[in-house]
């Protein structure tokens, strides 16, 4: 059955607009070949002649030749940016957070994604598992990159176990492809205690390392425990002490890289430092913070930018009183950071407010999962001054809803306090505390 890609918007002046397609038409071709999704419609019309075959709501197919420049678009928004469904995870892994949901949460967050695509269009880490030869080809083909990775484990029996996938274990195979392709790879392993720690976490770095440089990154980060594991498979977290084992690991591996290759390449979450009671590494082992999404580097890049800005402020005697919050873990950091900002604007009242994760469980530790519910039960009858300062993390990314349903609006009226949503970096930070900027 040919694929139809419904018309949900149309750019004035634009190509398409020219051509008189409109809202509701449907595309069916470009150039006689069919258009499965995004990657599809972007490669075939990248020409300076095309043919395409659109459907009119009334029933008709109309066959427009277009003349245009090689890269220029058509200047249609489709009902679906991917232009195909999602497709779903067929893994059962060990550690999966998904899994560690409790019930009665929206649908959207039981939806495990696997998707390829997903890794393009939003930078999502995939296990390749759900790919068939004919992804990989395309990938290659459209030369799409970079590629983000979930390896977790190069032993193939091991990664087999710890995905319950009995395919899982040629993932060397893929990405061996992709190196041979010049294919920019990013990759990720989710540490859990016992199970691919120690000897075997050496040997995933070692095995990685050999795609250097064209597998510009590989993150390690600890696996989430929530308190809701009832018939998963057992885990257990990492001590301090295995923290402080799995950074000498990862540094003795960044000291090899870099010497070869002039990057660090394997790098610690910041969830490990703070683990071990170790300082953040400086700023330029992180390669540019190019593993930020996965928490790597969080911490160092914050510190940086809320430095430079405060040290660019004349500091003055304003009177002002907020109010922060923050997961567990990053509550030393935040608060030394507003004992610094202190040294400059002493009459600035700064609660930081440590919020404990009881949604999860105590185990949950990281600023990005925490609820609306926890916070506004945490925060009630508690000094928040004139603004209370939320990171956007915690929030859905084109929504101000947490990840309990819990609206930001709900949470203002709660705690009859404007809430700021630190959005941008370090220098935002700043400027919500001591008053400044608003919110767009």
């Amino acid at each position: 059955m040919m694929h139809e890609h419904i018309v949900k918007n149309v750019l004035e002046g634009s190509i398409a607009n020219e051509m008189d397609i409109v809202s509701g038409d449907a595309v069916l071709m470009i150039n006689n070949h069919e258009i499965e999704d995004i990657f599809d419609y972007q490669y075939l019309i990248n020409d300076e002649y095309i043919e395409l075959l659109v459907r009119k709501e009334n029933g008709d197919e109309w066959l427009l030749e277009i003349e245009k420049d090689y890269d220029e678009d058509l200047g249609i928004e489709f009902e679906n940016s991917l232009m195909d469904n999602y497709k779903s995870c067929h893994n059962k892994c060990i550690f999966c957070f998904i899994d560690q949901n409790p019930k009665g949460m929206r649908d959207t967050i039981y939806f495990k994604d696997d998707d390829s695509r997903l890794s393009f269009l939003q930078g999502n880490y995939i296990t390749l598992t759900n790919m068939k030869d004919k992804d990989v080809e395309r990938i290659i083909n459209y030369h799409l990159a970079p590629i983000n990775i979930s390896v977790h484990s190069t032993n193939p029996e091991l990664r087999c176990k710890m995905l319950n996938n009995r395919f899982a274990g040629n993932i060397m195979d893929n990405i061996k492809k992709f190196y041979d392709a010049n294919i920019p790879m990013n990759g990720q392993i989710v540490l859990c205690k016992g199970i691919n720690d120690g000897k075997e976490l050496k040997r995933t770095i070692s095995d990685l390392l050999t795609f250097a440089p064209v597998m510009e990154s590989l993150s390690v980060v600890p696996v989430g425990l929530s308190d809701y594991r009832d018939g998963l498979f057992e885990l257990e977290p990492f001590s301090s002490e295995d923290a402080k084992e799995v950074i000498g690991i990862i540094e003795d591996f960044q000291k090899k890289s870099f010497a070869e290759y002039g990057n660090h390449f394997v790098h610690a979450s910041d969830e490990w430092y703070i683990n071990a009671g170790m300082d953040f590494p400086e700023a330029d082992r992180y390669d540019g913070y190019i593993q930020l999404e996965n928490g790597v580097g969080m911490m160092r890049l914050l510190f940086e930018e809320f430095t430079e800005e405060l040290d660019s402020l004349e500091g003055d005697d304003r009177i002002y009183e907020a109010s922060v919050i923050t997961g567990v873990l990053a509550y030393d950091s935040i608060k030394k950071l507003a004992d610094t900002l202190n040294g400059k604007f002493p009459n600035v009242k700064i609660n930081v407010y440590r919020i404990i994760n009881d949604f999860f469980g105590h185990k949950i530790t990281v600023t990005g999962l925490l609820t609306g519910g926890d916070i506004i039960n945490q925060l009630k009858g508690k000094k928040l001054g004139s603004r209370l300062l939320i990171p956007n993390n915690v929030l859905k990314a084109d929504e101000d809803v947490f990840l309990d349903d819990v609206t930001l609006k709900e949470l203002e009226q709660a705690l009859q306090v404007e809430v700021y949503i630190v959005k941008s970096n370090g220098a935002d930070f700043v400027h919500g505390i001591i008053g400044g900027k608003c919110n767009e």
